[in-house]
């Protein structure tokens, strides 16, 4: 594109008539510019009262603090309410209760020269193991707990409950899953019996062994011959509680402390022959707990770097010198402190619970009111005109006017986008991310309120401090070192020069335009690739720290378990239908065979592992040994009870007796469910699903989200169409994770995509420019989807963490390209690349500073060993490079070639060229053509500019 042909149509932009939406423009950009106006000269005339009220409004805020409600139960964050999975679950609970709580070892040879764990010294000495782990203590508010005490009451657990007395076989009684039953779990039992293999051959099917040995092998008669590894498990009967929005469990939690993982811990020391990793179910809360705590030291480090940056970056570095601004950096902080504070009580009176994720708070703030600070600093220091010591009260309060109407426009673009685009994430399906945007909306409203009052004010009354010459922190005082006070008032600092002497000119030559467009054009490519490729994934794993004790547990179970798959239930409610279809139902194992290699991914029915089944057990002991042990009731030809009520009894008394777990069907106990008058309210039938796994890029096996949902969604169809035997419905602990990845996949792009209309709609009404509106959104849309490539690029997957961190980075990286859009507008010229370098050396220097406090923010934050701050710090890393990037090279590129007119108030700077008669007689149009001059320095107030345009017109205009 020629000079000539630039200048050509921006000559003719400038002689034309007003259009409609210009019109509208000036009259949004004056309305904007006159509210701030007026509010900056009365914080210049009362900035004492002013802070008095900010605060005052804060403390009022905090009163909602009496509300305050935590929340931290997994199942009320990250599981959307409302939906199937949460309906199946209440239902299900209501009828089995809680789920129990699993404490797991794999146990192995320690010896590397051994690889068969089925050696009758091994063996004992897990069974000696295994009884330090049933018969240890724990105490919880003075009473003794045993594992008999707190175990899930089941039946089967031993293989012969008549081979002991029964005083002496509690454990009989509690649901324990390991070959050790083959011995009762008695040590006395395995040292008598010379033929183990013989005794293990009897647990079950081949299948049945392959579901608890790792590695297993048979001879062709499909005899058991050997094994690497078993798995040991006990099951806690829940006995949790809610306490200030947490689920706990302290007898249970207790035990697992210290009887589970005190045993489990010394392993290697007290059985020296056995490895055994190990998993508890209170792993999680110690482990991810633990990261997050040794993490605290880091965020304290990150916002001392902000801080200090933010000062050496405001002010001077040397707090004892004049000109330094280390208290006003502190006001900053407490700027956003102010806001988070406010937003909390503010969000609490609203009845919004507080969770973990809500901990990210600070960081937004921190990034987005650090940004608004700079741009504030960055207006009133260009409109100070005079020395210091020529300014007083007056002359601080009118600068305050004309810097908060120059900065007042940038602030609330950016302010309104942020608060809009997390408005609209506040209505997801997701409960921890609704309200955590709801409480960033509010806190971003308040950090915009309090960034125009509160900062402004402490800022005016620093001006008086330094003009003053007066000390940091004591402020009554003054130096005894003269006051550094450069004749010509405001003076461009090192960055801002390097955006006028290098950058614009480097960037906005015809070279640095193509070679920009070039590069950002592959980066936008790039992106697309990363997106398409990015998946929802379960990452549970990812929670635990480097280094945790659970990935061995975690290695084990992938090495010697593979092909194990997710447990699920059928239930089938209404006893009367129950009976009426009890043949039907016995055949269950009919209906779900040959569902493996499609969904619902089912695995073969035909062992115990992948199909339990009360009503087949039932009738298939009712046909071989009668009813005569169990309710004596007179039985059909088909060998069921003749009617209704001698099939409840019949069903109660195979499962439970009083004595116990002697019942014939005891492993069955857990599986029904009776009313009071003891008729059968509901029953469950057991299965399995095939592996649902797959490999990541790094090899490792990882849960596969989307054949799980495949996988769900097609077995609640498959009941659904079970028409005769309704009512019933499946149920799956895992349905909860899985239904919050539906919701995941279906929200990311739509909120994302809702977000960027939000943006373009609000930049619109403030920017007032159809075409800038439209760049500012580009740069928006294009930075995201970069971010989700490099996503894709550091192995992350769009799961609970990543998808609140991608709402925040709409929200920051609309701040880089805003302000700098905004700016372009308010710059008049002739010519578009002068208008892009003048937008870049004003407001350049503000945007850079504001990215660089967030990543300082962040940054030391990439040496934790949490997962979320890992996210965190990666994330907000890319946002912010990506941002800065498209903000500061690929916008004002685009605005020097298609950017709009300014408007009509606007800072005119060729009117400022020929008034101070410093025209260098080249414009950066020439600097394509090679000409590397320096543009003009041009300094001017939109006033001064605006009276410049009435009496001293522009000869090229």
């Amino acid at each position: 594109m020629s000079s000539n042909n630039n200048q050509e149509s921006t000559d003719a932009d400038n002689t034309s008539k007003p259009t409609c939406m210009e019109r509208f423009g000036d009259t949004v950009d004056g309305r904007i510019n006159g509210f701030f106006s007026k509010l900056g000269l009365r914080i210049g005339h009362n900035p004492k009262r002013i802070i008095t009220i900010c605060i005052g409004l804060t403390l009022l805020c905090g009163i909602g603090f009496a509300r305050f409600t935590p929340e931290n139960r997994p199942e009320e964050l990250w599981v959307p309410q409302g939906t199937t999975a949460q309906t199946e679950s209440d239902l299900y609970q209501g009828y089995f209760g809680g789920n129990s709580r699993i404490n797991s070892l794999i146990i192995e040879p320690s010896s590397d020269d051994n690889d068969n764990v089925l050696t009758k010294d091994l063996l004992l000495d897990a069974m000696k193991m295994h009884q330090e782990i049933a018969s240890g203590q724990s105490q919880e508010d003075g009473e003794t707990y045993t594992f008999t005490d707190l175990c899930v009451s089941s039946g089967g657990t031993c293989a012969n409950t008549t081979a002991q007395p029964s005083a002496s076989n509690a454990i009989c009684n509690c649901l324990v899953t390991s070959i050790l039953k083959q011995w009762n779990y008695n040590v006395e039992l395995l040292e008598q019996d010379d033929n183990i293999l013989s005794t293990l051959n009897g647990y079950g099917t081949q299948q049945d062994l392959e579901a608890v040995l790792g590695q297993p092998t048979f001879d062709d008669d499909g005899q058991l011959v050997s094994a690497e590894a078993f798995i040991l498990s006990y099951f806690l009967e829940d006995r949790s509680y809610v306490e200030d929005g947490t689920e706990i469990d302290p007898i249970n939690e207790g035990w697992e402390k210290d009887v589970f993982l005190a045993v489990a811990e010394d392993v290697g020391t007290d059985y020296p022959s056995l490895y055994a990793p190990y998993f508890s179910a209170r792993s999680f809360q110690d482990e991810f707990g633990g990261a997050i705590n040794s993490d605290i030291l880091l965020v304290q480090v990150s916002f001392a770097l902000c801080f200090v940056y933010v000062a050496a970056t405001i002010g001077k570095f040397q707090w004892w010198k004049s000109g330094s601004r280390w208290t006003l950096a502190l006001a900053a902080l407490i700027t956003c402190g102010l806001a988070v504070a406010g937003g909390l009580g503010l969000a609490s009176a609203f009845g919004l619970f507080f969770g973990p994720v809500h901990n990210f708070l600070p960081f937004i703030m921190l990034g987005i009111g650090v940004d608004d600070a700079f741009v504030i600093v960055n207006a009133f220091d260009r409109e100070r005109k005079v020395k210091r010591s020529e300014e007083d009260d007056e002359g601080i309060a009118q600068r305050a006017k004309r810097a908060l109407g120059r900065a007042g426009s940038s602030i609330t673009v950016t302010s309104m986008t942020d608060f809009v685009v997390f408005a609209i994430s506040s209505s997801s399906g997701l409960p921890a991310l609704a309200s955590f945007s709801a409480y960033a909306a509010i806190c971003i409203f308040l950090l915009w309120l309090f960034a125009a009052l509160f900062f402004s004010s402490t800022f005016v009354l620093d001006e008086r401090r330094q003009r003053d010459n007066r000390r940091e922190c004591l402020c009554c005082t003054q130096r005894k070192a003269e006051l550094d006070d450069p004749e010509e008032g405001f003076e461009e600092g090192i960055v801002s020069k390097y955006f006028r002497k290098y950058h614009a000119p480097a960037l906005l030559s015809l070279p640095g335009k193509l070679i920009t467009v070039t590069v950002f054009a592959g980066l936008l490519g790039f992106g697309v690739f990363g997106m398409i490729n990015l998946s929802v994934e379960d990452t549970s794993r990812e929670f635990f720290p480097s280094g945790s004790y659970v990935f061995d547990f975690f290695d084990a179970v992938d090495e010697y378990f593979p092909s194990t798959g997710i447990d699920y239930e059928i239930t089938f409610e209404e006893g009367s239908n129950i009976y009426k279809e009890r043949e039907a139902l016995s055949e269950l194992n009919t209906r779900l065979t040959g569902l493996e290699n499609n969904p619902p991914y089912i695995a073969e029915p035909v062992s115990e592992s992948t199909y339990r089944n009360l009503m087949t057990g039932l009738h298939d002991y009712l046909v071989e040994n009668g009813s005569g042990a169990i309710g004596n009731v007179t039985l059909d030809s088909d060998s069921w009870p003749t009617n209704e009520d001698d099939f409840y009894l019949t069903v109660k008394q195979y499962t439970s007796s009083e004595q116990g777990g002697d019942a014939p069907g005891a492993e069955y106990k857990q599986d029904v469910s009776f009313g009071d008058d003891n008729v059968l309210n509901a029953y469950k039938m057991r299965g399995r699903y095939v592996s649902l796994t797959k490999k990541d890029r790094d090899g490792k096996i990882i849960d596969d989200a989307d054949r799980q949902i495949d996988a769900m969604d097609a077995t609640r169809d498959m009941v659904n169409s079970w028409t005769e035997l309704q009512p019933a419905f499946p149920y799956s602990e895992q349905y909860l994770t899985i239904e919050g990845f539906k919701v995941i996949q279906e929200e990311l792009y739509r909120n994302v995509a809702l977000a960027i209309g939000a943006v373009a709609v609000i930049v619109f009404f403030t920017v007032a420019s159809p075409m800038t509106t439209l760049l500012i959104t580009a740069n928006i849309a294009f930075c995201l989807i970069e971010i989700l490539g490099f996503m894709w690029l550091m192995g992350f997957a769009i799961d609970s963490v990543t998808v609140i961190l991608l709402a925040l980075a709409v929200g920051l990286s609309v701040d880089y390209s805003a302000h700098v859009g905004h700016t372009f507008m308010v710059k008049k010229s002739i010519d578009k690349n002068k208008r892009a370098a003048e937008a870049l050396s004003d407001m350049g220097a503000a945007v850079l500073s504001g990215g660089i406090s967030t990543f300082l923010a962040v940054i030391v934050l990439l040496f934790s060993d949490s997962y979320v701050f890992i996210v965190l710090s990666r994330q907000f890393c890319l946002t912010v490079l990506l941002g800065l990037g498209h903000g500061l090279f690929l916008l004002p590129v685009m605005l020097s070639w298609i950017g709009p007119k300014a408007f009509s108030a606007g800072q005119d700077l060729d009117a400022e060229e020929e008034t101070t008669g410093k025209d260098n007689g080249k414009t950066l149009e020439d600097s394509e053509e090679g000409d590397d001059k320096e543009v003009t320095k041009v300094d001017a107030t939109a006033d001064e500019s605006e009276a410049v345009m009435k009496d001293e017109p522009s000869e090229k205009a």
